[in-house]
């Protein structure tokens, strides 16, 4: 899909196009397609969950990774036993393969946060936070027992989940307030 995101194009190639894009037919109309995105000063944007993807295609690496000025990735210590092969196929540096497996194992504890590493053009590269609002993290959510007290006070605010994050929210950043 081709939009326009203030004012930067981007291709977004969503996960379920592995296959078609992992064919011999495919690369060059990829390689094609960067050049032209390029061109128009966009940017174009692969995102996957699987490694395995990466890895396992010399269609994807010759097309996409080869390709790719930005690197962006998330936690991956549990790639840990293949990140030799990750490090030689995304051309990472041995700093940049420090930063990435560094990525998560000092953060504050009292904080909710993760990192992310970016790598620009194999010249600069770097690991951020990414630390959202209390709404927005209970919003999303996937610790059970978080998710049980979201849902328990919703329940006491007539099924109101808006209203319940925002208190939810509210009672963490001032424990002495009450969530009712």
């Amino acid at each position: 899909k081709m939009r326009k995101l203030k004012g930067i194009r981007k291709l977004i190639l969503i996960e379920e196009a592995w296959k078609a894009i992992a064919s011999a037919n495919m690369a060059d109309y990829i390689k094609y397609l960067y050049k032209t995105v390029r061109k128009y000063f966009g940017e174009a944007i692969v995102v996957t969950q699987e490694v395995e993807d990466i890895i396992s295609s010399p269609i994807v690496k010759e097309s996409i990774i080869n390709n790719s000025d930005c690197k962006i990735l998330l936690d991956q210590r549990k790639y840990l036993n293949k990140f030799d092969s990750i490090q030689n196929l995304l051309g990472l540096t041995d700093k940049e393969r420090s930063q990435i497996l560094s990525i998560n194992m000092a953060n504050h504890p009292g904080r909710k946060y993760k990192e992310v590493f970016f790598s620009l053009g194999g010249t600069q590269s770097a690991v951020y936070a990414t630390e959202v609002s209390l709404e927005e993290y209970f919003t999303f959510t996937t610790e059970e027992s978080e998710k049980m007290e979201l849902f328990a006070l919703a329940e006491k605010l007539g099924g109101n989940l808006e209203l319940a994050i925002k208190r939810l929210a509210e009672s963490k950043r001032n424990p002495q307030s009450s969530t009712t």
